[in-house]
C-alpha cells in the first residue's frame, strides 16, 4: 500500500527532492545559476514525464488523486515553469542580478500547485495553496534593490496571509460541521442542501480561492504586485498558478459540495461577473502595460468561473480549455 503512494505521488517527490538538492548544491558552488537553473528544468521535465506515465489512483487514504484532469495540470504546470526558468535567468542576468533561489523557488512554487491539483482533502488542500504561496511572496521581492519590487512582496504577503486565514477558517467550518475532511467523505455528510455552517465555511473557502486567483473583489493585490514583481515573474504568476488554483477552485465545489451546486452557483456568478466587469473597465484607465496584465488577468478569471458556475462537468472542461 505504501509502495502505491509512493507512486502515486512520485512527481510531486521528484520536484521536493530535487528542490532541496539545489538548494544545497547552489550554496556550496561559486557560480551556480547555470547548473541549477538545468538542474530544475531537468526535475521539472522528469515530473512531467513521471505523472503521465504513472499510475492513477487515490494515495495517501484519499489525500492525494491522481486522475486525469490532475496529470493534465501537472504537465501544463511543470511545462510553464519549466519555460520560465531560462526567462528569468535571462532577465535578471541582464540586470546583473544573480540569484540561483529562483529557479529552486520555481521547483518550489510548482509542488505546492501539484499539490493543489490533486489535493483529495481539506488538509492536503491547505498544505499545496500555501507551499505556492510562499514561493510566490519571495519571489514577487526578489529584486531586492528595487522598492517597487519589495512592496509588491510584502503587499502580497500581508494580503496573502489574510486570504489564507479565510481558508483555513472555512476549512475549519467545514470540518466542524461535516465531520470529515476528504471531499468524497464531505459530500457524503451535506448529502443534499448543505447546513447553515457548512454554507458559512464554504462562503470562506470561495474567498480564499478566489483571493488566489485574482478574482474580484478579491483583486486588490493584483495591479500592485504585478506592476512591482520582475517581469518574468509576473509572467510566471499569469500562468501555472492561476490554473493550479481554478483545478482546486473545481475539485472543492464539484467534490465536496455536488449536491449544493444551487447555493455556491450563486456565489460563482457574482464574482465572475464582478471580474469581468473590473478586468474590462479599469483596464482601459491603466497606462502601465504590467498593470494591464494584471487587469486583463481578472478579467479572463472571470470568464473562467462562468464555465466553474455552471456546474457540470462540461463546464469545467470549458474552464481548463480556456
Amino acid at each position: 500500500m505504501f509502495a502505491t503512494d509512493l507512486a502515486l505521488a512520485t512527481p510531486l517527490l521528484i520536484l521536493a527532492g530535487a528542490a532541496l538538492f539545489l538548494l544545497v548544491l547552489g550554496a556550496f558552488l561559486p557560480r551556480p545559476e547555470r547548473v541549477v537553473g538545468l538542474g530544475a528544468m531537468a526535475a521539472l521535465a522528469a515530473s512531467a514525464v513521471a505523472a503521465v506515465v504513472g499510475p492513477q489512483g487515490q494515495a495517501f487514504s484519499g489525500a492525494l488523486t491522481a486522475d486525469a484532469a490532475s496529470v493534465f495540470a501537472q504537465v501544463v504546470i511543470c511545462l510553464g515553469s519549466l519555460v520560465s526558468i531560462p526567462l528569468g535567468q535571462a532577465w535578471f542576468a541582464r540586470r546583473g542580478i544573480r540569484h540561483f533561489e529562483f529557479p529552486v523557488l520555481v521547483l518550489l512554487a510548482a509542488l505546492g500547485m501539484a499539490m493543489m491539483a490533486g489535493a483529495g482533502d481539506l488538509l492536503s488542500l491547505y498544505i499545496g495553496v500555501e507551499l505556492q504561496s510562499l514561493a510566490l511572496y519571495v519571489m514577487a521581492a526578489l529584486q531586492r534593490d528595487d522598492a517597487k519590487a519589495s512592496e509588491a512582496g510584502l503587499k502580497y504577503f500581508v494580503l496573502g496571509a489574510l486570504s489564507s486565514g479565510l481558508l483555513l477558517y472555512g476549512a475549519s467550518l467545514v470540518y466542524g460541521f461535516s465531520g470529515a475532511i476528504r471531499f468524497d467523505a464531505i459530500a457524503a455528510a451535506v448529502q443534499g442542501e448543505a447546513g447553515t455552517g457548512v454554507l458559512f465555511g464554504l462562503v470562506f473557502m470561495i474567498c480564499g480561492l478566489a483571493f488566489k486567483v485574482s478574482a474580484a473583489p478579491f483583486h486588490m493585490w493584483t495591479p500592485d504586485v504585478y506592476e512591482g514583481a520582475p517581469t518574468p515573474v509576473v509572467a510566471f504568476f499569469a500562468g501555472a498558478p492561476k490554473l493550479a488554483a481554478m483545478l482546486l477552485f473545481a475539485r472543492v465545489l464539484a467534490e465536496a459540495f455536488p449536491l449544493a451546486a444551487d447555493q455556491w452557483r450563486q456565489v460563482l456568478i457574482l464574482i465572475a461577473l464582478a471580474s469581468v466587469a473590473v478586468g474590462a473597465l479599469a483596464g482601459l484607465a491603466q497606462t502601465n502595460l504590467k498593470r494591464l496584465w494584471a487587469y486583463s488577468s481578472i478579467a479572463n478569471v472571470g470568464y473562467a468561473v462562468l464555465g466553474l458556475a455552471a456546474g457540470t462537468a462540461q463546464g469545467v472542461q470549458a474552464m481548463l480549455v480556456f
